[in-house]
């Protein structure tokens, strides 16, 4: 695909009601990634640049990505920012756009996805989220009296047809990546793991969802080590609770007294999907919160606001 300039993207969202939702490249958020993930995109979207020189010895770009990890990593945010670095739209589109109870529904949902990417005037990044419900290993369908494994088989059987055919880029996204089948493991140029976020990646988290308040380094140093296992969704929730908190307790007279009291309001109210190793804030309030006290005494409280 060549890129062209975004023109209205209404006539593109029109087309796509009810099949995808269809996302700007201007709403991109740059993912915070780990060096091997940050790596690996950035090595793909030299490939996709340098088609013409890949041409030149027999080889063409990789047209597809699986991206596999917990929830709440940014898989999402991750495909909509590659997406912008190429200037083009993200349509995702999630099992709730595919699959029905209908007999051959979801067949024809696949069929129609491609067939109207494919008609688009306009460029665009096909991502499916949550790929797995359409896309897990087959099952032996002997004795299936409902048909429902029948009908599973048989839409994956479209899909893969479709993913050979189609010539777009396409990223999909899984949580369980080890249900999927291997034919379609094999259809996708990359499978790139986008994991839990280490101390590096959880601190420069916690900072830029603290902004615009000014949190001191020692304090961002104490709420890393201290968030362990944390997917950047969870950072994400317990930073802008620290907000809310300094807002509306400006707003209503009833500032929290310190940096301590507001975490440990958002973690009281707050708390780890029940499938992940508990980050120490959670598992070991008590003494997580001392922990903060120690280094919080050279937080300014409340923080200071950085000048726009």
């Amino acid at each position: 695909m060549t890129p062209t300039p975004l023109s209205d993207l209404k006539p593109v969202r029109d087309r796509l009601r009810g099949i995808g939702d269809v996302l700007d490249p201007k709403d991109a958020e740059e993912p915070i990634l780990a060096p091997a993930v940050r790596a690996a995109v950035k090595g793909w979207l030299d490939e996709i640049r340098a088609r013409d020189a890949l041409a030149a010895v027999g080889l063409k770009p990789r047209s597809s990505a699986l991206l596999s990890g917990p929830p709440g990593c940014g898989k999402t945010t991750l495909a909509h920012h590659l997406a912008a670095r190429l200037g083009y739209p993200l349509v995702t589109v999630g099992a709730e756009h595919i699959v029905t109870s209908s007999l051959g529904g979801s067949e024809g949902n696949v069929a129609k996805l491609f067939a109207t990417i494919e008609s688009l005037d306009q460029p665009v990044i096909l991502f499916i989220d949550e790929i797995d419900a359409i896309g897990s290993k087959r099952r032996d369908s002997s004795g299936d009296t409902g048909g429902a494994v029948t009908a599973m088989n048989s839409t994956l059987t479209v899909l893969l047809r479709r993913l050979e055919a189609f010539g777009g880029t396409m990223i999909a996204a899984t949580n369980r990546a080890d249900t999927l089948d291997p034919a379609l493991w094999r259809r996708f140029g990359m499978q790139i793991v986008v994991d839990l976020p280490d101390e590096d990646a959880r601190w420069a988290i916690l900072k830029r969802y603290g902004l615009p308040y000014i949190f001191a380094d020692e304090a961002l140093d104490a709420l890393a080590g201290l968030t362990e296992n944390a997917a950047p969704s969870l950072l994400r929730q317990l930073m802008e609770g620290v907000k809310r908190r300094l807002v509306l307790g400006a707003m209503q007279g009833s500032l929290p007294a310190s940096l301590v009291e507001a975490v440990a309001a958002v973690v009281a109210e707050t708390q780890p999907h029940p499938d992940y190793d508990q980050p120490p804030l959670w598992a070991r309030q008590a003494s997580s919160s001392q922990i903060i006290s120690n280094i919080s005494a050279g937080q300014a409280w409340p923080p200071a606001r950085q000048e726009a």
